[in-house]
C-alpha cells in the first residue's frame, strides 16, 4: 500500500491533536486564545495526516498590512511536524498550502515569520521559498535560548 498524506481542517473536533502537537513540536506554551483563534482561521491553519495519522500542523493569522489598510499580511505563527515524518515532504506541503491562500486571497501583501537565529534547518527550509531575512529582533524569545530570531518575510505577487 502506498503511503498517503493529507491536509486536514483544524475543526473544534481535532482542536485537542493541534494542543498535544504544539506541547511536543515547541517549546513555548500557547495560551487557550491561541487554539480559540485558529478555528477562525480557515485555510491558514491545517493539519498534516500521514495514512491517517494526525502528524504536522501549520497555524497562521491574517493582519491588517500597516502600509496599506486594504491589504492583509500573514504571519505564519508555527509550522511543524513530528520527528519521525519529516524529510517526507509534509512540512513542504503545509508551507506550499500557505502561500498558495495567499496567493488566492488576492488582498494578502506578504507571509512572514520568527525562526530562531540558531534553526539553520528552518532558515534554510525558508529561504528555499525565497523568503528573507528582514531583521534580527533582540530577545523574541523569553524562556528560550538564543532568545533571538530573524524576522523573515516573503511578497506576495498578485
Amino acid at each position: 500500500m502506498a503511503s498517503r498524506s493529507d491536509l486536514g481542517d483544524v475543526t473544534p473536533n481535532n482542536l485537542g491533536q493541534v494542543k498535544v502537537l504544539h506541547k511536543v513540536l515547541f517549546p513555548v506554551n500557547y495560551g487557550e486564545n491561541f487554539y480559540t483563534e485558529l478555528l477562525e482561521a480557515g485555510e491558514f491553519a491545517k493539519l498534516a495526516y500521514y495514512n491517517d495519522v494526525c502528524v504536522g500542523t501549520v497555524c497562521c493569522r491574517k493582519e491588517v498590512d500597516d502600509t496599506n489598510p486594504e491589504l492583509f499580511k500573514v504571519y505564519m505563527m508555527t509550522i511543524g511536524v513530528l520527528e519521525p515524518y519529516r524529510h517526507l515532504g509534509l512540512g513542504s506541503q503545509l508551507f506550499e498550502h500557505i502561500l498558495e491562500q495567499a496567493k488566492l486571497a488576492k488582498n494578502v501583501s506578504k507571509v512572514y515569520l520568527h525562526a530562531q537565529t540558531t534553526n539553520n534547518r528552518a532558515i534554510e527550509f525558508y529561504k528555499k521559498y525565497d523568503f528573507e531575512i528582514v531583521s534580527t529582533e533582540k530577545d523574541y524569545y523569553k524562556n528560550i535560548e538564543p532568545r533571538d530570531a530573524y524576522l523573515l518575510s516573503k511578497t506576495i505577487e498578485q
